[in-house]
């Protein structure tokens, strides 16, 4: 390999500007890598010149240019490879865009910032622990976003170790806490009945009352048709999600299915199903009246000027900034059928299509249609939805 001299370059950073110097290496399976080492700040070396006399007082490029060089494999690039292979089209478990998005962000807003030029095999499990442990104290970033984190660097080092490009996981003993500070604000079926009548529009007020009666996530909601509404079967259909403007599949495997309609929603909807502008089997249940039907409600725009008012309005107390929304009346709905409804916790699970049970209680049942159908309505009875049809 030729003599290497780099190249210089000045690099903005907050600290003051920095001057860079940028080389190649050769990793061992042959790849060239580019690399960088800092130099100084520009206000200390005001011109390249002077900065070159740095270099060579560090002694970086008979460093770089030496010939038992290290070559192993830098963090950024091993991330980067791991993005290739694992969350490509050609992934052995395929990820969804939206997946592949979150993964992205976290390799390159956290991950590469903080150990991109660090060799991979250097990285010592200890340093990581006190980093995501700064994460939470000094950024303020909640532990359950920063286990995700550690899981990300996690599959990055397993799919490393796999394709032989690093000797060792230093992410393996690192520890993490998967609980969250954050409380949802439960909203009791009394008090989802007062916000569905403070609402003008019957378009909100049938959202809001499937919403609390299916605990659909807000973008399986938006995305049903009318044709997904099985009414011979009662029953709804979930094989869909709306996001960034058009559908995409649902969160998970175990999410798409089907969502019970007891015969009092089943009423309601019917209802408006007579009354909407848009009722044709390709149309959206929820639509966005102002955009002529051609998606559904925008959630946010709702959320801010519709339920968050009449939330107020019905009691319920909402700190300024704190979380509340369509998700909200998910968690009301699983907490007042187990703990209020003393509804079996795996039919809680069926109904909320968790992919496990952990994620709704520590049981194993199997949950059916019936029992579903019957823990919705006793809490549509509890609204005050009190029908002959009702069991």
């Amino acid at each position: 390999m030729s003599f290497q001299r780099g190249a210089l370059r000045k690099v903005h950073h907050k600290a003051g500007d920095r001057w860079m110097l940028r080389y190649r290496m050769t990793r061992a399976d042959g790849k060239r890598l580019e690399c960088r080492e800092f130099v100084g700040l520009v206000r200390d070396f005001p011109t390249e010149k002077a900065a070159r006399r740095e270099i060579e007082r560090l002694g970086l490029l008979a460093r770089i240019n030496a010939q038992e060089a290290d070559t192993r494999i830098r963090f950024h690039a091993l991330a980067l490879h791991y993005l290739e292979h694992d969350c490509g089209p050609d992934a052995l478990r395929p990820k969804t865009e939206r997946t592949v998005l979150n993964t992205s962000h976290i390799v390159h807003a956290y991950l590469i910032p903080q150990w991109g030029e660090v060799i991979a095999d250097d990285i010592k499990p200890l340093d990581i622990q006190h980093w995501l442990k700064t994460l939470h104290a000094e950024k303020g970033l909640a532990w359950p976003t920063i286990s995700k984190f550690r899981g990300t660097m996690l599959r990055i080092y397993r799919i490393g170790a796999l394709h032989q490009l690093v000797e060792h996981n230093p992410v393996l003993p690192v520890e993490t806490r998967s609980n969250t500070d954050y409380k949802a604000i439960l909203v009791t079926p009394r008090q989802t009945w007062q916000i569905i009548q403070s609402l003008a529009n019957p378009l909100h007020r049938i959202l809001i009352l499937t919403c609390a009666a299916t605990a659909l996530r807000a973008s399986e909601l938006l995305a049903l048709r009318w044709a997904d509404v099985l009414w011979d079967e009662n029953r709804i259909a979930v094989t869909k999600r709306w996001w960034r403007g058009s559908d995409g599949p649902t969160k998970t495997r175990s999410s798409e299915g089907y969502v019970p309609m007891h015969p009092a929603l089943a009423q309601f909807l019917l209802a408006w199903k007579e009354q909407t502008p848009y009722a044709k089997e390709t149309d959206f249940i929820f639509p966005s009246l102002k955009a002529q039907g051609r998606v559904p409600v925008f959630p946010a725009v709702f959320i801010a000027d519709h339920l968050r008012p009449a939330a107020h309005a019905a009691g319920i107390q909402i700190s300024d900034g704190y979380r509340f929304g369509l998700h909200n009346l998910r968690h009301s709905l699983s907490s007042w059928l187990v703990n209020k409804g003393k509804a079996d916790p795996k039919t809680v699970q069926s109904l909320l299509r968790h992919s496990r049970i952990q994620t709704t209680l520590d049981l194993y049942t199997q949950g059916d249609g019936d029992k579903t159908r019957t823990a919705q309505g006793t809490f549509l009875r509890e609204m005050g939805l009190a029908t002959e049809k009702i069991q």
